[in-house]
This record gives C-alpha cells, sequence and structure tokens, in this order.
C-alpha cells in the first residue's frame, strides 16, 4: 500500500486505537495472546490492514475469530478514530517474528565448517607448516 508521512502517522494512531480494541472491547476467548505487529492506513483512510501475530498453530482459530468481530471492531475503530470515514478493515497474519525464530534455530545449528578461517575470497586458509622448505625439498626429490 503506498505510504506517505500522513498516512504513516494516521497507521500510528489506528494502530494504538485498535490495539485498545482488541485488549479491552472484544471479549473472545481465541482472540487471548493476540499481538498487533502493525496497520498500514491509505492516504483516503478508507482501508486499514492491520497486522497480528500469535503462535502458528492458532492462525487459523484466529483469523476466524477476526473476521467474526469485524463489524464490531470496525464500529468501535470508527467512533475511537473520529475521522470522516469509517476504514474498511483487513487482517493479515505477520509471519515475520516465525521467520526471525527459524532463522535463530539454524544459526544455533551452524555446520563446524562455518569456524574455518577464510581468506576474501572465501576459501579456507590452509595452515602453514613452520619448515616450508621441508615441503619444497621433498617436491623436487621427486
Amino acid at each position: 500500500m503506498k505510504q506517505n508521512a500522513n498516512s504513516r502517522r494516521s497507521g500510528q494512531i489506528a494502530r494504538e486505537k485498535l490495539a485498545s480494541i482488541l485488549l479491552f472491547e472484544v471479549a473472545d476467548p481465541d482472540l487471548d495472546l493476540v499481538t498487533l505487529t502493525g496497520c498500514e492506513v491509505s492516504v483516503d483512510r478508507s482501508f486499514v490492514r492491520a497486522y497480528v501475530t500469535c503462535e502458528p498453530e492458532r492462525y487459523d482459530s484466529v483469523m476466524a475469530a477476526l473476521e467474526r468481530a469485524k463489524g464490531r471492531i470496525r464500529s468501535l475503530l470508527g467512533h475511537a478514530l473520529g475521522w470522516r470515514v469509517t476504514p474498511e478493515l483487513a487482517f493479515s497474519i505477520d509471519s515475520s517474528t516465525d521467520e526471525a525464530e527459524r532463522i535463530a534455530r539454524a544459526l544455533e545449528q551452524r555446520p563446524p565448517t562455518i569456524d574455518v578461517e577464510k581468506d576474501e575470497f572465501g576459501y579456507p586458509v590452509v595452515a602453514e607448516s613452520g619448515d616450508s622448505d621441508a615441503g619444497d625439498k621433498a617436491a623436487e626429490a621427486e
């Protein structure tokens, strides 16, 4: 969605109001432990996309609960914002926290070869022995 400074500011206001509504006004047990991570507001303030996150196994139940409560949430949001137009709402799952967790797990399980010293081109640096002349003499003898 196209954003400018005014729509970003409107998004912050909408996020605060929507978070308050989800926390205090909507009494649905399926919406427990749901975090509102962000809101995008269209330039004309007619549309709000809200991003929520929760445990991955609850995505379907949370989206169903948000769809059930969308009309009430929209009404409360329209009153709280006081804008000329009550915006349409669309909820989306924000899976960035799941991606961050997956990356953190992958970094914990890194292969031992990652600790090998590499040169500026990414090739492993071969440890030089103390007596390099001995190796050269052996090569000449052959």
